[in-house]
């Protein structure tokens, strides 16, 4: 069973600062401005040897028109809906307000069991000032200050004194599949549908999601994590603060994902931001599943349409264009598990090993029959292939003169692997290393 702590209360208490100092990371953004926070966050924090799930919650707010509003609402009672335990943060400074009240009036009929958070307090005086809070009648409260950490060690005692077992990680070890591109091509739409339920925030605006956020995804035999991410967009474009460390933490969960689900917009095709993110999931050695979304949208089209779409795409992505490319219409529903079942295989073909004996049994007689060119008078012969023991495919092809190996016959190397061995989706590395010295003259 879980563990699983819930931080709630109005917008601007400090929740996310709770959440930081909880986890011991700066993995939720905090900024000054309410509404920060929009979707349910999840980290994991540990106390007296009992793990646990914390999550993160956008301010609570009630009778407001604002879409975002709305939506925080709906997830701050899901998070609710998900805790074993509940903490009600409030802020000494301003007191009790009418969200204030209209938080407690919830969390009383939750049954769950509550801890009576008072933030900010970093002086006596103000001990004194958090004794108006008793009227909620939760409890006595438990003052403290988020920001420097004072007081929160006595909460977390009780806290995990409420846990009959130690938490273990569900998700401990299992893939993770991160859902990236540029603002509003449909993320978190993805994610909703998959998984059946409001995981997300949805609406046209761009930039809804700011956080990375981690969904399970336990459906038809699957077990992986999914990470919904803000979009990324050109560095001159990130103006906010907000939304600068919102990239950040983007980029952070391609380094962190296995496989990468780059989603692209089809009435835009492959624009230069959408190919300087599938350079970046290349750098990183991660496994690539292209998404074109919104395909309902594109007119006129043909039974050549997607090959000649697909034909451009690749195209621009050369040379490593060996990438599975999905024609998609999430919000139709359209073919969006067929997403699902490429990135399982990407992740597969990631962790895909080639026994050395079989690798040379394929590959010498295709080096023998086209070897590398001579050089500055060198001949050069290739002796062995191995892979490495590496996360991702690397390959290490033993030489006498690796020095004098042309970039073109490199190339050729890597289609010739990518023929013989299903290794779709995934980039790889070729090592040229020097196998007898004494042969080089």
């Amino acid at each position: 069973m879980s563990n699983i702590v819930a931080i709630v209360g109005r917008p601007n208490v400090g929740k996310s600062t709770l959440f930081n100092r909880l986890i011991e990371q700066r993995k939720a953004i905090v900024d000054e401005q309410s509404g920060v926070t929009r979707d349910r966050h999840y980290g994991h924090a540990e106390w007296n040897g009992k793990r646990f799930s914390i999550i993160d919650t956008g301010g609570y707010v009630r009778g407001s028109e604002d879409v975002f509003e709305e939506e925080i609402r709906k997830q701050v009672e899901i998070a609710i809906e998900e805790a074993n335990v509940i903490l009600f943060v409030v802020d000494v400074e301003l007191g009790i307000t009418d969200l204030d009240e209209a938080v407690a009036n919830m969390l009383r009929k939750s049954k769950k069991k509550i801890f009576l958070v008072v933030n900010k307090v970093d002086n006596n005086s103000r001990i004194n000032d958090a004794s108006v809070f008793y009227k909620f009648g939760l409890g006595e409260p438990y003052c403290l200050a988020a920001i420097n950490g004072s007081g929160t060690g006595d909460l977390l005692d009780d806290v995990v004194a409420q846990f009959p077992e130690d938490y273990v990680d569900p998700n401990e070890g299992l893939p993770k599949f991160a859902i990236i591109g540029q603002p509003n091509v449909g993320k978190s739409s993805l994610l909703n549908m998959l998984t059946g339920e409001e995981r997300t925030i949805v609406t046209p605006i761009a930039g809804t999601t700011r956080d990375t956020i981690n969904q399970r995804y336990s459906k038809f035999g699957h077990d992986f994590i999914l990470v919904d991410t803000a979009g990324i967009r050109r560095k001159a474009r990130v103006k906010e603060d907000v939304e600068f460390y919102s990239v950040l933490r983007s980029l952070r969960a391609i380094e962190e994902s296995d496989v990468c689900i780059l989603m692209i917009d089809a009435e835009n095709g492959l624009t230069a931001q959408d190919l300087a993110i599938f350079h970046l999931i290349e750098k990183n050695r991660k496994g690539a599943v292209m998404v074109v979304n919104k395909w309902d949208m594109v007119e006129a089209k043909t039974s050549q349409s997607t090959k000649d779409y697909e034909d451009k795409i690749k195209k621009k992505l050369m040379p490593f264009d060996d990438v599975p490319i999905i024609f998609t219409s999430v919000i139709n529903k359209q073919r969006i598990f067929k997403v699902l079942e490429t990135a399982v295989k990407v992740y597969e073909n990631r962790k895909l090993k080639i026994p050395t004996s079989k690798l040379n049994k394929v590959m010498l007689p295709l080096i023998e029959s086209f070897p590398p060119p001579s050089l500055k008078g060198k001949h050069i012969k290739i002796k062995y292939i191995t892979q490495l023991p590496t996360p991702a495919p690397q390959f290490a092809f033993f030489c006498n003169h690796p020095q004098y190996i042309a970039e073109s016959y490199r190339r050729f190397l890597e289609n010739k692997l990518r023929e013989n061995f299903d290794l779709s989706g995934i980039p790889i590395n070729i090592f040229f290393r020097n196998k007898d010295k004494e042969d080089e003259d």
